[in-house]
């Protein structure tokens, strides 16, 4: 890593008159697939002492109601392109054990399209529920919908009745398919195989449910070998249909360069870019008054459980899959990852941190014991909690610095979230200095009688250290001294850490 001179200073602008979009809320999202010990052993334990009358855990239920997840993408992933969505419903009793084929184990299918409807209302969620358009098609996608949505006097409807809800579930938001560009994926498709059948799909699926919003399939990350050709094939036949595409990405240190590590956002910055403009470039060409947005629902720091994973037998039930063991500077991507979203509001619209509970999750449970919280836990928190509102366009002076596959990395990292209603403004900022603290002067003068209410740091000196069920190593204090005095913040960010400012406007009596 090459430090840039006068690394210590940087100053910034915000205006509320500089806005991006309104935050959409569904960009805190998250992802339960029926993966590892996602479901059992994560929010489902009928043997746990906190477990509620349908099996699922109340001591994991608390801390996702405590993150305020607004939407939660299930069953996959990978695993619903193998998936009989019909195996999951009914009596349990009558419920068949099937070979899981995209992680290799035994799906029991306890819990189902039922148990976990009602379990996401229950923690305040809706459900983004994704159909399965690698072993199936059609048919299957538009039948689960009429037994989610349909009101009654169909088939599947009355079917869903049968089972015990009488209601409609009322499912909004519907992904067509999963990674369908991958080659890991079960019934992978070409770019025009996938954009036919998807419109196919989707043409059906809104014959039975005119109000429903539909996810087209995106690339599987920007690595693949046909980014983003396979964006503009696809979207060639799904654009009118659709309303949303997907992007999938993640992230690892596997080389220990933590410089260049928390300089990744900037392919992300690129991936959404690269995306926007090829949504752009359909809706050109087709002459469409329609915008494209974009669902950015899966996205996370995965590296740490790779070879672990690779040790598992095949065959068992919820094996411990993809539990990454997240360390503090993972917090930091994390947080820099979220600031990245706030500020591309205007077109990404969904995201799904993937995912919530074990597998790659800012949430781990014991099986019989503990769940506590991981060092993502916290930057996820504050951005769901705090950044709802309006994503305002900040002018940043930053120094920066260049890292091994990237080049004029700023050292803050920064996104404003201003909430019209409440009256508060807030900052989101991560110094990416690993060796210095960041000198943050903040011009707030368009917000006028608004005071600080808190800066809360993310810190530690340990770039490695992790929390377990037994320590919390690393969690967020209030003590970060910022000061706010005739329309300009002054705050020392520590080095490498993620900082939230809050700003309030206090009334004087008269």
């Amino acid at each position: 890593m090459i430090l840039a001179s006068g690394a210590t200073r940087a100053r910034m602008v915000v205006d509320k008159a500089f806005k991006i979009a309104e935050v959409d809320r569904r960009i805190y999202g998250s992802f339960i697939e029926h993966l590892g010990r996602a479901v059992y052993g994560g929010i489902y334990e009928p043997t746990h002492p906190t477990a509620d009358s349908l099996g699922f855990r109340e001591d994991v239920k608390q801390l996702i109601q405590e993150l305020q997840v607004p939407i939660i993408r299930y069953p996959g992933g990978n695993f619903v392109s193998g998936y009989n969505w019909e195996d999951g419903v009914g009596p349990l009793s009558e419920r068949p054990k099937r070979l899981e084929l995209a992680w290799r184990t035994i799906e029991p299918n306890y819990v189902g399209t039922n148990e976990f409807m009602k379990w996401a209302k229950g923690v305040g969620s809706e459900v983004m529920m994704a159909v399965n358009l690698g072993t199936r098609g059609v048919d299957a996608a538009r039948n689960l919908l009429e037994y989610c949505n349909h009101p009654e006097g169909s088939y599947w409807s009355d079917l869903r009745r049968s089972h015990g809800y009488e209601q409609p579930h009322r499912v909004k938001t519907w992904c067509l398919g999963n990674e369908m560009d991958g080659p890991w994926q079960v019934g992978q498709k070409t770019s025009v195989e996938y954009g036919r059948l998807a419109y196919e799909t989707a043409k059906a699926m809104r014959l039975v449910d005119p109000d429903i919003e539909l996810v087209s399939c995106g690339s599987s990350n920007t690595a693949m070998p046909t980014f983003p050709e396979w964006e503009a094939v696809t979207l060639d036949h799904t654009y009118e249909v659709a309303d949303y595409v997907s992007l999938h990405q993640y992230y690892g240190n596997r080389d220990g360069d933590s410089a260049n590590y928390l300089a990744r956002t900037m392919d992300m910055e690129h991936f959404i870019r690269t995306v926007t403009a090829t949504c752009d470039y359909i809706k050109a060409k087709k002459r469409s008054k329609k915008t494209m947005y974009l669902s950015f629902d899966e996205w996370n720091v995965w590296f740490h459980s790779n070879a672990a994973d690779q040790a598992i037998e095949p065959w068992s039930i919820a094996p411990p899959q993809l539990e990454d063991n997240y360390n503090f500077e993972d917090a930091l991507l994390v947080g820099s990852m979220l600031i990245t979203l706030i500020r591309h509001a205007d077109r990404v619209k969904m995201a799904c941190l993937a995912q919530l509970v074990n597998v790659i999750a800012p949430i781990m449970t014991e099986n019989g014991g503990r769940a506590w919280k991981q060092t993502i836990f916290y930057p996820y928190l504050h951005a769901s909690v705090f950044g709802r509102g309006i994503s305002l366009q900040p002018i940043v002076d930053s120094p920066v610095y260049d890292a091994q596959d990237y080049t004029d990395v700023p050292y803050l990292d920064s996104a404003v979230v201003y909430n019209e209603a409440e009256e508060e403004v807030t900052i989101f900022a991560v110094n990416r200095n690993l060796n210095e603290a960041l000198d943050l002067n903040c011009d707030v003068r368009s917000f006028e009688g608004y005071q600080l209410v808190e800066h809360i740091v993310l810190e530690n000196e340990d770039l490695k250290a992790v929390n377990t069920a037994a320590e919390e190593k690393v969690k967020p204090h209030s003590r970060g001294g910022a000061q706010c005095r005739d329309g300009f913040v002054n705050a020392r960010l520590s080095k490498a850490s993620w900082n939230v400012i809050r700003l309030k406007k206090f009334y004087q009596n008269k």
